[in-house]
C-alpha cells in the first residue's frame, strides 16, 4: 500500500504543477489583455484549489505510513539531526502545508473580488506565493542534501 500510494502521490505533484502553471498563466494573460473573468477562468481557479486540496490529502496519508515520517516521530530528538529524517518529517510537510493553504485563500479571495481586474490579480499573487513555496520544498531529483526520482515506475 505505501509503495502505491507513494507512486500516485509523486505523480500528483506534477497535476499540482501544470494546474498551477496554467492558472497563473492564464491570470497574467487576462490582466494583460483586461478581458472578462470567464466562466473557464472560475472553473480553473477553482479546480487548481481542489487539486492542492487533494494533494495535501494524500500527502496527510501518506505521511503517516511512512517510514521515515513514523521515526522522525519516534525519535524526534536525534532525527532533527538528520537531514532527510528532519526534511520529510518537518520541513516538507509544513512547507507544503502553508503552500495550500496559501493557493486555499487565493481561491477564495479571487472568488470574492468584485472586478475582474481584482480577481485575475487576487489568482495571479496568491497562486504564484504558493507555487514558489511548493518549489521550494519538492525533494527535486537534482538536490544534493535531500532528492527523490522526478518519476516513479514501480507499483
Amino acid at each position: 500500500m505505501y509503495d502505491s500510494l507513494l507512486l500516485l502521490h509523486s505523480w500528483w505533484r506534477w497535476a499540482v504543477l501544470a494546474s498551477l502553471l496554467i492558472a497563473i498563466a492564464v491570470s497574467l494573460s487576462g490582466l494583460k489583455t483586461g478581458r472578462n473573468f470567464s466562466a473557464a477562468d472560475n472553473f480553473t481557479r477553482h479546480s487548481v484549489a481542489t487539486v492542492c486540496q487533494i494533494q495535501l490529502l494524500l500527502g496527510i496519508v501518506l505521511y503517516g505510513v511512512s517510514p521515515l515520517t513514523i521515526h522522525f516521530l519516534e525519535h524526534p530528538a536525534s532525527a532533527i539531526h538528520e537531514r532527510e529524517f528532519r526534511f520529510f518529517g518537518l520541513e516538507h510537510a509544513t512547507v507544503m502545508l502553508a503552500a495550500v493553504t496559501v493557493i486555499s485563500v487565493g481561491s477564495y479571495k479571487a472568488k470574492r473580488r468584485r472586478t475582474d481586474r481584482e480577481k485575475f490579480r487576487a489568482v495571479l499573487t496568491w497562486f504564484l506565493a504558493g507555487l514558489l513555496l511548493v518549489l521550494s520544498s519538492i525533494p527535486w531529483s537534482f538536490w544534493p542534501w535531500v532528492n527523490r526520482p522526478s518519476f516513479r515506475i514501480f507499483w
